[in-house]
């Protein structure tokens, strides 16, 4: 009987996400692909020439004359958890009104002002205590006719560029579609696609198209990068038009997008197979994505993450159109406060995260104040919100539009050209931080709650 070479995967319990895949590659180019929670034994015959490609992406090669391999491989992140992704997104970062601006129709990374992004930019994030970062990206403007739906090259390496920069400066990272399902005025028309069968089966080719692309370009990155399918789909109501009339087609219709790019991702293998993956709610909406949300079937386990955003009172939060929030507060809306933050993210976590499932805020956020007391309450509400989502285990991604006024729509902290910061922006980035990080037993939900401006 011929000697055998034993293999020893030796994993420690920091591994990230619920399983360890290890894919054996033999000297005849089939591939054997293993899971393992601890340790596992591979079998093969002396002589065989194999590689080992572990989840990150990383590639060992054996010329088949060792004896006993052992390999160890081991990440920051505690693998007991389901949720580990989540630990490991934590507090992030949007790059926003960047690659995902646009004009008419015609996306353009400075349309809004912003400075094209560099390393630099990526950098400063990190070392503003970022552990992740979401880079919405619009891609009309730069897509060509059907049925290929091509990406310009050099829009789409473009795009890589900049995930590059994320790369190397130690972040996570997540991409998607953003505007080009704005409002229901573009290709990614939800609104026309639920009024024709012939409409949503072209919005569904030229959707399958994109993410095939971007699925290709980026097959071979490693865990560090997220797709997310898309952006705050609605029919123009903002989640209060003909989806609320229509018998539920948009939900349908939107579901089934959902499960096409699932679909699509996986099919297109390397990296992709396992990639963890977000499935934002209709419109991004809490309250909708808790009741019209279907998970698309996944051919792997715990690699999709459910995605919301939250701007709760929008009134405050963006429009300033009050300037405090919360029980002390005068000026204020009259729902939304803690209580409305505490209840959402509560419904969050036990329709989704106590069933295995993790979630992130894709965006929140509160625009900068000119006056002292407002923006106490400005940085109050950012702690508050922040502490809550780590009580209840959720990530979440504060939305930096670079805008550095005050007033609305004004939430830049960092410059996104040089990495700056703006205005209070470390300030404000470090109340953050401390919210989300600091697991001092006395520093808690209830504690920033009785620390409320007066």
């Amino acid at each position: 009987m011929r000697n055998i070479i034993l293999l020893a995967l030796l994993f420690s319990s920091t591994m990230l996400g619920a399983q360890n895949r290890v894919e054996v590659t033999m000297n005849d180019g089939s591939v054997q692909t293993y899971s393992t929670s601890s340790v596992e034994n591979i079998h093969f015959r002396e002589g065989n020439k194999f590689t080992i490609t572990t989840d990150e992406g990383e590639t060992i090669a054996f010329d088949g004359t060792a004896n006993n391999i052992r390999f160890k491989k081991s990440h920051a992140i505690d693998g007991t958890s389901v949720h580990a992704i989540t630990q490991s997104l934590g507090l992030g970062w949007n790059l926003g009104n960047n690659l995902d601006a646009q004009n008419n129709g015609y996306a353009s990374e400075t349309a809004w002002g912003n400075q094209a992004a560099t390393l630099k930019t990526f950098q400063a994030v990190k070392a503003a205590g970022f552990s992740s970062v979401r880079i919405p990206i619009t891609w009309m403007g730069h897509i060509g006719n059907a049925p290929d739906y091509k990406i310009e090259d050099k829009y789409m390496n473009r795009v890589a560029e900049v995930v590059g920069y994320a790369k190397e400066a130690g972040l996570k990272a997540i991409i998607n579609i953003h505007h080009d399902g704005a409002d229901s005025k573009y290709w990614l028309d939800i609104l026309g696609a639920s009024k024709s069968e012939e409409r949503n089966t072209q919005v569904k080719n030229q959707f399958a198209a994109i993410w095939k692309q971007i699925a290709e370009k980026f097959k071979h990155e490693g865990d560090y990068l997220i797709f997310e399918a898309m952006n705050e789909i609605h029919d123009g109501d903002w989640g209060w038009g003909e989806n609320r009339t229509d018998g539920g087609k948009q939900y349908r219709i939107y579901n089934e997008w959902l499960q096409l790019f699932v679909d699509v991702v996986r099919s297109s293998g390397g990296e992709n197979k396992y990639r963890y993956l977000g499935c934002p709610g209709y419109v991004t909406n809490i309250d909708l994505t808790i009741s019209e949300l279907k998970l698309p079937t996944d051919i792997v386990e715990n690699r999709l993450l459910v995605a919301v955003h939250f701007y709760d009172p929008y009134t405050y939060a963006l429009n300033n159109e009050k300037t405090e929030w919360g029980h002390t507060g005068r000026d204020k809306e009259s729902w939304g406060d803690e209580e409305n933050v505490n209840d959402n993210f509560n419904r969050m976590k036990k329709k989704f995260v106590d069933n295995g499932i993790p979630v992130y805020l894709g965006e929140f956020g509160c625009v900068h104040r000119n006056t002292d007391r407002a923006e106490a309450f400005r940085k109050y509400y950012l702690e508050y919100v922040c502490k809550a989502a780590k009580e209840y285990g959720l990530a979440l991604f504060y939305w930096d539009n670079g805008s550095a006024g005050t007033g609305k729509e004004q939430s830049g902290l960092i410059n996104h050209g040089t990495g700056a910061y703006l205005n209070n922006g470390k300030e404000v980035i470090d109340i953050m931080m401390n919210a989300y990080n600091n697991d001092d037993p006395n520093y808690t939900l209830q504690s920033v709650y009785n620390n409320a401006p007066r």
